[in-house]
């Protein structure tokens, strides 16, 4: 899949000292969800900036679809939606008038019929006469989408798009960016909730105190870094482990009537058969097994603890 977006040694430090961004490379593929995590101040807002002309780089470049975003300026940022983290809109302004102004921003000549488009998909057609002000604080969201869209862009950012809305708007946000995707837009977004990346991305980015961590296939990404725990519920309750299992780094719990094997899916020296036979073996009994797999949050965590 061809890239859409290019960034290369990308950097960033404000007149205060603060170096935001280091030394940032990532290429972005034309149509896939890029979901990018990190901590509050990590860099992904910065980012965001300098990709969409809002903020000046210190060094590196950008190109969106082959157009040096400095040089290009106009017909880089023309590809381009931002959905930002602030509800910052004209309170007076209606709502059909707000998206159409958007549009107007770019040179795009009207076009009733695909604003009502928009604000349909986004539930908002209803709306489309009120004043901003009236909205509540999922609609101005929204609204926010709405106008990103307005002059029909290639590539989406959005950046911390679901904060402060209830579960089930996320949900329809979740459901719009899909419909999204597969109509040719390329979406990054930028989110606190994990589960909004496990849900939607094709790749994880992960930044840390400006610099990018890992970017992966979110699948791959699962498979090599998510380790697996095996539980053990006892008949009977034990005081310590055995000598003979010492080896594999067992941990018991519940009042001696739990033991947790914590492992790489990954690892081929791992032999759970080798492990119920040396249980047998020491008299310990268990009654049930199951297992569970890290999330994309635990993978996260332990990226960021790592970087640090």
């Amino acid at each position: 899949m061809p890239n859409i977006i290019s960034i290369t040694d990308l950097s960033k430090t404000y007149e205060s000292g603060f170096t935001a961004l280091k030394g940032v490379n990532l290429d972005i593929r034309r149509g896939e969800i890029l979901a990018l995590l990190g901590p509050n101040g990590a860099g992904k807002t910065t980012l965001i900036s300098i990709v969409c002309g809002i903020v000046n780089a210190t060094a590196g470049r950008v190109r969106v679809d082959g157009h040096d975003n400095v040089a290009n300026y106009r017909e880089a940022r023309s590809l381009i939606g931002l959905v930002p983290q602030e509800l910052t809109t004209d309170a007076f302004e209606s709502v059909w008038a707000t998206v159409s102004f958007s549009r107007g921003l770019f040179g795009k000549p009207p076009n009733p019929a695909y604003i009502e488009k928009i604000l349909k998909d986004l539930s908002l057609w209803d709306k489309k006469d009120s004043k901003i002000m009236m909205l509540s604080g999922g609609m101005k969201r929204r609204l926010l989408i709405a106008k990103a869209l307005s002059h029909e862009p290639q590539i989406l950012f959005l950046d911390e798009p679901t904060a402060g809305v209830d579960v089930n708007l996320r949900k329809d946000m979740w459901s719009l960016v899909r419909t999204l995707q597969q109509s040719g837009v390329t979406i990054i977004l930028t989110t606190h909730y994990i589960e909004e990346a496990q849900e939607m991305a094709d790749r994880i980015g992960v930044i840390n105190k400006g610099e990018l961590v890992l970017v992966e296939e979110k699948h791959e990404l699962m498979r090599k870094l998510g380790k697996k725990q095996l539980t053990l519920q006892l008949q009977q309750a034990v005081e310590t482990v055995p000598p003979e299992l010492a080896a594999y780094g067992l941990v018991l719990a519940h009042g001696g009537l739990e033991l947790t094997y914590t492992y790489d899916s990954q690892d081929e020296q791992v032999d759970i058969t080798a492990l119920l036979a040396t249980l047998q073996q020491t008299g310990i009994k268990f009654k049930d097994i199951h297992t569970t797999q890290s999330s994309l949050e635990d993978i996260f965590v332990s990226l960021v603890k790592d970087a640090s």
